[in-house]
């Protein structure tokens, strides 16, 4: 079971929950978790990545352990304890300004 922690930012314009748990095929990626995300969660589509590209949208951040992992390869193995659920794989909104 992975778990995935949603910012409170996007839990409340969707109907996902500040934490879920996903069930996901081997190998675990990026892409994979996201994919899962968004299917059990549809109103997420379109917040994360960009819907039709599937890239990153700019403000949105992806860690595991504390390492931001946005700008990995999203279809690269992220390991045991992710895929374990003992990490989870957390979604950040990025702030800007000045």
């Amino acid at each position: 079971m992975i778990r995935v922690i949603i910012p409170s930012q996007l839990g409340s314009l969707t109907d996902a929950p500040r934490e879920v748990e996903l069930d996901v095929a081997a190998p675990v990626t990026q892409r994979r978790i996201l994919d899962a995300l968004e299917s059990a969660y549809p109103s997420l589509r379109g917040m994360l990545r960009d819907a039709s590209t599937k890239k990153r949208r700019p403000m949105i951040r992806f860690f595991v352990a504390e390492e931001d992992i946005s700008h990995d390869n999203a279809d690269a193995e992220l390991g045991d304890d992710v895929a374990s659920g003992k990490e989870p794989f957390w979604i950040i909104a990025a702030i800007s300004g000045g």
